[in-house]
């Protein structure tokens, strides 16, 4: 299996799987169908079937999954195994929030890998303050930063005219991935990932689908 043939929305519904399987006890039982996870999940049981055969073998016909290693298989796959530190540009409110949110999630999640290790913001008004006791460098300590917290994860909170090059500076630095939330679209060397959560066009998307419950 190689990653980088696994389809986007293969990797969106495992997320969803394991998020089912983390939050339901499924009255108790030791094992889930490929039915039952799917209706939780929203997608049909032969989906189910068909995404985790292309990870290798799991479950028994007519017996179902066992739920644990299933847990553990999926989170290996997505590799939430292991701690992944997260480093945010970009410290005004919305950065923040997120800094308070993740570490809110490992506080209620214990095996919530995704936790804030470095702030970053050129405000220098910012800069040597603490948030939730982590404390907000300038970009120029980007470098020395990411190697001593083992960055690889960048969540871009900047304004847009500042996201490409806060961008550029973090990949020369070693990021690989990156979450960015502004409202610009970016240029990374094809090794580097990057996904983009826009509040603006998810709302003029959902304005859309909603216009035809609207019309009178």
């Amino acid at each position: 299996m190689i990653r980088n043939r696994i389809p986007d929305v293969v990797v969106k519904r495992l997320v969803t799987y394991l998020r089912v399987l983390l939050d339901s006890d499924f009255a108790g039982s030791d094992f889930v169908s490929s039915a039952q996870l799917g209706d939780m999940a929203a997608v049909n049981g032969a989906q189910v079937r068909k995404d985790l055969a292309l990870f290798g073998e799991f479950g028994k016909q007519g017996v179902g999954y066992p739920v644990q290693e299933l847990k553990d298989q999926i989170t290996k796959i997505l590799g939430a195994d292991r701690d992944m530190p997260v480093a945010v540009f970009g410290i005004g409110e919305l950065g923040t929030a997120i800094v308070r949110y993740l570490l809110s999630r490992g506080r209620s999640s214990p095996n919530y890998r995704f936790g804030p290790a470095a702030l970053f913001d050129e405000d220098k008004r910012k800069v040597g303050t603490l948030v939730e006791g982590l404390v907000i460098h300038p970009l120029s300590d980007l470098e020395a930063v990411r190697k001593a917290k083992d960055l690889k994860i960048g969540i871009i909170t900047v304004p847009a005219s500042a996201a490409q090059e806060v961008v550029d500076r973090a990949v020369s630095a070693g990021l690989k991935g990156f979450l960015n939330f502004a409202p610009a679209k970016l240029k990374v060397p094809p090794h580097v990932r990057v996904h983009y959560t826009d509040v603006t066009l998810e709302l003029q998307e959902l304005a859309f689908y909603l216009q035809g419950s609207m019309i009178h």
